[in-house]
């Protein structure tokens, strides 16, 4: 019986994600260029997509993180929950008042999400692959020991 190796996320799989990625990104930063309204509007509305694109990773770390027994404080992993979740909140309620068409809005709130969610597969997808890469199960954790004391300082 042979030991099977490890095997990370697939090409298509990384391919897809990615293109999500770019594709979620592109059209709501090109909604946003050609759209008529005011600088700070378009400003308030990028800050959103910036500070979400963090936040949905940040959740997929830490979440992660605690799945693979990663130590992860309570604080840092409520401030990623607590980040998404203002975030589309955030985005929920400027849309809720913009003066736009609704076809509009549905378009900015489905490119924000296809966003996010590319945004953790491709996250999931790099952490998937180094951990191939360093002779590990995706998944796996090992926990680095503590550094042994040097000779005289007991």
């Amino acid at each position: 019986m042979t030991a099977s190796r490890p095997q990370g996320p697939s090409a298509a799989f990384v391919g897809a994600s990615w293109t999500a990625l770019v594709l979620g990104i592109g059209a709501y930063l090109i909604g946003l260029w050609n759209a008529e309204m005011l600088l700070n509007e378009k400003g308030y509305y990028f800050t959103l997509l910036l500070y979400g694109l963090f936040s949905a990773v940040s959740v997929q770390k830490s979440v992660r993180d605690r799945h693979d027994g990663i130590p992860v404080t309570a604080i840092y992993y409520g401030l990623s929950w607590f980040a998404v979740l203002s975030a589309l909140l955030l985005l929920f309620i400027g849309l809720w008042n913009a003066t736009l068409a609704l076809s509009e809005k549905g378009f900015y709130g489905m490119a924000y999400a296809l966003s996010l969610f590319a945004a953790i597969a491709v996250q999931k997808n790099t952490r998937d692959a180094l951990s191939v890469e360093s002779g590990r199960a995706p998944g796996a954790y090992t926990p680095v020991p503590p550094p042994l004391p040097e000779d005289g300082e007991r």
